[in-house]
């Protein structure tokens, strides 16, 4: 699919992954609706990109927000093509820990926004596409990518929450793909590593040189950019679907 001219919904688009995300699909032409909880990042991103973005604030578990949101985004420009869902949170709780059991209201919280919140943003958009005409050139209807991370297959000490709903992504991406497949919407899932958001910028500078020194090659963290990368060749190329793509530069988590 060209990505020129599509709509693109990037949940989480006001910062980090997200935000590269909204900036790269924009400089290739696109219609571009950021959602996210950050008004003043939010409005800011739109400021600059003009009169073909448009900002709304949503809380993704929020099922009635979400199609509010949805509905705000084909009033305006008249379609979805391409969902982007980049919102996350995490905690480090051990399943027992000093002060007891890992509280399960923390739990729940974690497995709501990664997990329920990225089914509820793509089951949304999906119906929108589903009333799309096939593109001139793929035959796509439109393309979903959600956000997992390595954790999901290797989860640390103290990622339980984390992990199991980055597990839950990576797991229904082929189901979901195989729904969508008779309306011609492809769904696939990145898997990033150590990616240098600024998540990492409240960290210590050792901190942050020895989680540089994990990856196999190259030695160093990722750029939002290249997740923004392999998000535009996702959309770019027709053949991929079902997948769980790993961008990692090779690194295999230990456990702690």
């Amino acid at each position: 699919m060209d990505i020129a001219n599509k709509v693109v919904v990037v949940m989480g688009g006001a910062s980090g992954l997200g935000e590269a995300t909204v900036r790269r699909f924009a400089a290739l032409g696109a219609k571009i609706a950021v959602m996210d909880l950050d008004d003043a990042r939010g409005e800011a991103i739109v400021g600059e990109l003009g009169i073909r973005a448009m900002y709304s604030r949503i809380n993704v578990a929020d099922e009635a927000g979400v199609q509010e949101a949805i509905n705000a985004v084909v009033k305006v420009f008249g379609a979805i093509q391409v969902c982007c869902n980049f919102a996350g949170i995490a905690n480090a709780i051990k399943t027992i820990g000093k002060d007891g059991p890992f509280p399960l209201t923390d739990f729940q919280k974690v497995i709501d926004v990664n997990l329920v919140g990225t089914f509820n943003m793509l089951r949304l958009a999906a119906m929108e596409m589903a009333k799309n005409e096939p593109d001139d050139a793929s035959g796509d209807r439109g393309v979903i990518i959600n956000t997992a991370s390595i954790a999901a297959y290797e989860g640390q000490i103290g990622q339980a929450a984390y992990s199991a709903s980055k597990g839950g992504v990576v797991s229904m991406t082929l189901p979901i793909a195989r729904d969508l497949s008779r309306y011609g919407i492809r769904v696939n899932t990145i898997v990033p590593g150590l990616i240098h958001t600024p998540m990492f910028d409240s960290l210590p500078g050792d901190a942050v040189r020895a989680l540089s020194e994990s990856p196999l090659y190259p030695k160093r963290l990722g750029r939002p950019d290249e997740i923004a990368h392999l998000a535009q060749f996702i959309v770019e190329n027709g053949y991929v679907n079902g997948e769980c793509i790993r961008l990692d530069a090779g690194i295999r988590l230990q456990p702690k």
